[in-house]
């Protein structure tokens, strides 16, 4: 990967405000939202489409692994989509107001750099 390339995570706490708020929704209310927060979420893919270098997609659910062996955990990280541009800036700006925490119950988005393997 070229140091052009940015990792997004979306992130969110099952046990926030915001999801306690999206829960206490009546199912219409709830359906309205998300049929809003998709049609967003599709002209945010169409926006940026030439800088979508990997769609990503939902996270299930997480195991880890470790010295101990295999374990079923739970963390934040909701989805994630790998973007191309010029500057890690330019990278975090195409994530302002999405949809992920302006209309669904969402938090944040972590943008990184995808940085070259050291010695590759």
């Amino acid at each position: 990967m070229s140091n052009d390339t940015y990792l997004a995570v979306f992130l969110g706490s099952k046990s926030s405000p915001k999801m306690a708020a999206w829960n206490a929704m009546s199912d219409a209310e709830r359906k309205a939202k998300e049929k809003e927060g998709m049609a967003a979420w599709k002209g945010w893919v169409e926006k940026h489409q030439s800088a979508i270098q990997a769609m990503g997609g939902p996270l299930g659910r997480t195991k880890k692994v470790d010295g101990s062996g295999i374990a079923d955990i739970a963390n934040e990280m909701g989805a994630f989509t790998v973007v191309r541009a010029a500057s890690h800036e330019a990278a975090a700006k195409m994530f302002e107001n999405h949809p992920h925490f302006a209309i669904f119950p969402g938090e944040r988005v972590e943008i990184m750099p995808v940085l070259p393997i050291p010695g590759g």
